[in-house]
């Protein structure tokens, strides 16, 4: 990163003398490998290296971007992230952030978060594809009933990230990501039916691609001989990978970017009041040790931290940037995400990630099913993304296993859930015992009070 370190430098020096105020650069080098096998054979491989660098600057109150790939252009960088901001709109609330208030010193140790695994950043083809391999052998293993396996894929990364501005903000760190997943399809008397399974860490040790496959297969396989139901009123249980989907939907509204632009189901004038059970926390983290949304500091060099966004069940707060920081009269809460180093930082998660408000309100999941008289164990949902994240509404089908007198009795499909995301969070009774992340978020099953299920 040496070599970086100097580019970054020369590159926002070049861009103070060219009349920028303030000037950031942010590189981002990666290796990527992604396999894909299909019967016990490599199907299908991925593999590339990339490296990325862009200049962001602040001129007479105006933002100017450019980026670029090659350290060549870099005059070019420069010349068109000046000119950019020559047309933009003048915004008194464009900063960057500075060293002294919200940085730490390169030096920082961040170890303890252990998101760069030295044993498998450098892993070889052949070895990967020995451990996707697992995730179809174990997948057809499971049960006869498993007829084929569909995506059983591994992806393999490191990198590095570098940022540097004109206010003191002098930071890098290495990182890596290893990711498992699969569909499977099970068959019999003339049907089928799939199930899917998601596993991902920062260190390749975390991952068992053996259960990755054996997960999906039985997700598969308890959905043989699926039925319809009658429109009925019952409690259900979120499976913690549907809830993970709802939540993932939820966490636009905690951008503070998202309620500044009226985007959000939450307004400021929230802050203190209920919005949800008060059964649960709501917490969002980017010093979880190995999670795929954990990094020592933000996409703006801010140092990450833990935030309490909903406490047992009132709105503590938002995510912060260093833009919308400034908007609010507030500070950055070392939010700033970028999808790459093409686009300009926004507000959002970490890892966001619900739990309950107290430990009694932990209940072992199979408690929860015994513990229902009547309802739906909903195991797979399908659209959660069309629901409007601005007004919360959803009509999504479902499918799951049906319970009565605490049994699980048979599957069912077709079914239809309606409502709005507030009022479905509203409802949370209890958690079960089986806490999950799926990418960057974590959730556990959810007992959900009474709802509205369409035949």
């Amino acid at each position: 990163m040496k070599t970086n370190w100097k580019f970054a430098s020369d590159l926002v020096g070049i861009a103070l003398r060219n009349g920028a105020e303030q000037a950031e650069v942010y590189i981002k080098s990666s290796k990527n490998l992604s396999l894909e096998v299909k019967n016990q054979e490599l199907d299908a491989v991925e593999s590339s290296l990339s490296f990325g660098y862009s200049l962001r600057v602040i001129r007479d109150g105006k933002l100017g971007f450019s980026y670029s790939t090659s350290p060549d252009e870099s005059e070019s960088v420069v010349r068109n992230a000046i000119e950019a901001a020559k047309w933009a709109d003048a915004d008194e609330y464009l900063d960057m952030p500075s060293n002294g208030k919200h940085g730490l010193p390169q030096a920082m140790e961040y170890g303890s978060l252990e998101i760069f695994d030295r044993k498998g950043w450098n892993i070889k083809e052949d070895e990967a594809v020995k451990h996707v391999l697992i995730i179809e052998k174990a997948a057809n293993d499971f049960d006869k009933r498993i007829k084929k396996t569909r995506k059983a894929t591994g992806t393999f990364s490191s990198g590095e990230i570098l940022i540097l501005n004109s206010k003191g903000i002098d930071i890098s760190y290495p990182y890596t990501k290893f990711t498992a997943q699969v569909m499977t399809v099970a068959e019999e008397n003339g049907e089928s039916q799939m199930g899917w399974d998601f596993n991902g860490s920062r260190l390749l040790q975390d991952i068992s691609f053996g259960d990755v496959g054996r997960n999906a297969a039985k997700r598969a396989v308890q959905m043989l001989g699926a039925t319809r139901i009658n429109t009925v009123k019952a409690p259900v249980i979120l499976d913690n990978s549907v809830a993970s989907e709802f939540l993932g939907i939820f966490a636009s509204s905690f951008s503070a970017e998202s309620v500044q632009k009226g985007r959000s189901l939450l307004k400021k004038d929230k802050i203190g009041q209920k919005v949800i059970s008060p059964k649960v926390n709501l917490v969002d983290s980017g010093i979880i040790p190995r999670r795929l949304g954990t990094r020592p500091f933000d996409d703006e060099g801010v140092l990450t931290s833990e935030k309490v966004l909903i406490k047992e069940g009132a709105l503590m707060g938002f995510l912060h940037n260093t833009y919308t920081a400034k908007k609010d009269g507030a500070y950055s809460t070392g939010n700033a995400v970028r999808g790459g180093y093409t686009g300009l930082p926004s507000a959002g998660i970490l890892n966001l990630y619900l739990k309950t408000s107290s430990e009694s309100d932990v209940i072992p999941f199979n408690t929860l099913i015994a513990s229902m008289d009547k309802g739906l164990y909903i195991t797979e949902a399908m659209g959660v993304h069309t629901a409007n994240p601005i007004t919360g509404e959803f009509s999504i089908g479902v499918s799951g296993l049906w319970i009565e007198n605490g049994t699980i009795r048979f599957p069912v499909k077709e079914a239809v859930i309606s409502g709005d995301m507030l009022g479905l969070f509203q409802r949370i009774e209890a958690t079960g015992d089986d806490m999950r992340f799926y990418g960057n978020i974590g959730t556990p099953s959810l007992l959900i009070g009474p709802i509205d299920i369409s035949a």
